[in-house]
């Protein structure tokens, strides 16, 4: 993840290729770890049903933003069950129109699918109650992660919420060169939170997953 223009374009192409490639499936979503989708899904339900709902402080039912959305796993699975409405964004066309047929009937209550790369996406202002960003912050350049943040919490509704879950690296920045990402350790992570003019309100490691696997947190941010 270079600092220069020509590098952090090779940075997005390189993974949009990537991904252009993979199979529209969960276990290609994944990376091969299908097996551990209950258990990810369950994790995240549990903590974002600790605020959504009545009460002073709690995020609104009425519309989400699944970023980096691939088929549509946690759409279908967490937000639609939750949400009256979900958006969808995600880079790789494929994916969108694969989550058409793989949403079935819920499908219907999804009201915007967006093909755009996050370092380019706006949500519109006030739209969403939570923004999921799940897997997919590090195929931002932090100047693009703090930029996106901002944008996010423009695009937030009273009490609106941001949830990031992704892998976090035990020191400092681990390249990937296969898919052209990157994983950082939490405190990079939460230092690109605070320049984005936001603050960590809760924070729980995902448990139960593969001990080969990097640790995953996951954030909310307002």
């Amino acid at each position: 993840m270079g600092d220069t223009v020509d590098e952090k374009d090779s940075f997005y192409s390189n993974a949009e290729k990537y991904w252009r490639d993979i199979t529209p499936t969960v276990d290609g979503m994944l990376g091969g770890y299908g097996s551990i989708s209950n258990i990810d899904l369950n994790g995240s339900k549990a903590f974002l049903q600790k605020f959504i709902g009545e009460g002073e402080g709690k995020a609104g039912s009425s519309c989400a933003l699944d970023c980096g959305a691939g088929i549509g796993r946690i759409t279908k699975r967490l937000l639609l069950p939750l949400f009256r409405t979900v958006d969808l964004v995600d880079v790789t066309q494929e994916f969108l129109d694969k989550a058409k047929t793989f949403l079935a009937e819920d499908g219907k209550r999804v009201a915007k699918y967006f093909c755009c790369g996050l370092q380019d996406f706006v949500p519109e202002e006030g739209r969403y109650d939570v923004i999921w960003i799940q897997w997919v912050i590090g195929h931002l350049t932090d100047e693009h992660l703090v930029e996106f943040l901002r944008r996010c919490q423009s695009g937030l509704r009273p009490n609106g919420l941001i949830v990031v879950k992704d892998n976090v690296s035990f020191e400092g920045v681990v390249p990937d060169v296969v898919d052209s990402s990157v994983c950082r350790d939490m405190a990079i992570l939460r230092n690109l939170v605070r320049q984005a003019g936001l603050r960590i309100i809760h924070e729980e490691q995902q448990m139960n997953f593969p001990k080969e696997i990097y640790n995953v947190h996951t954030l909310a941010l307002r």
